[in-house]
């Protein structure tokens, strides 16, 4: 995916919204390359089970890097439909392709209001300029 294309949250989480063969709302959830680029030198990453329901806000993992442990937070609200499992042992992959393989998380929304919260593109750039990096 082209990070032009995502919706992004202060917390560097970044949501690509589809709609799937039910006919619900699927949200992919990923973390931008701006916070990896912070992060830098991954180590370990948890994230949740399948089935546990989420709120905007609610920090659902963590990523830990040799500098820190930064918690995962969801943009959205709704239930893990899907985790991306072996991404705890190819966390090297994960700066190369954030906004592809490196997805997180699925989640089906049970409200979408929290979408219009978020940021396009153009208005993540200029938060990360602010931030100073």
């Amino acid at each position: 995916m082209k990070p032009e294309t995502l919706l992004f949250s202060k917390t560097h989480e970044w949501v690509h919204v589809e709609t799937d063969s039910t006919g619900a709302k699927v949200a992919t959830i990923g973390i931008s390359a701006f916070a990896l680029e912070a992060l830098t030198d991954l180590v370990y990453i948890e994230l949740p089970k399948v089935g546990r329901t989420l709120k905007t806000g609610e920090a659902f993992g963590e990523i830990e890097s040799v500098k820190a442990v930064s918690d995962l937070y969801s943009p959205v609200d709704g239930a893990v439909v899907a985790t991306h499992d072996s991404l705890a042992n190819e966390l090297e992959s994960l700066p190369s392709d954030p906004y592809g393989n490196g997805w997180l998380v699925k989640i089906k929304l049970s409200d979408e209001t929290a979408l219009q919260e978020l940021m396009d593109y153009a208005a993540y750039q200029k938060q990360c300029a602010e931030e100073g990096h």
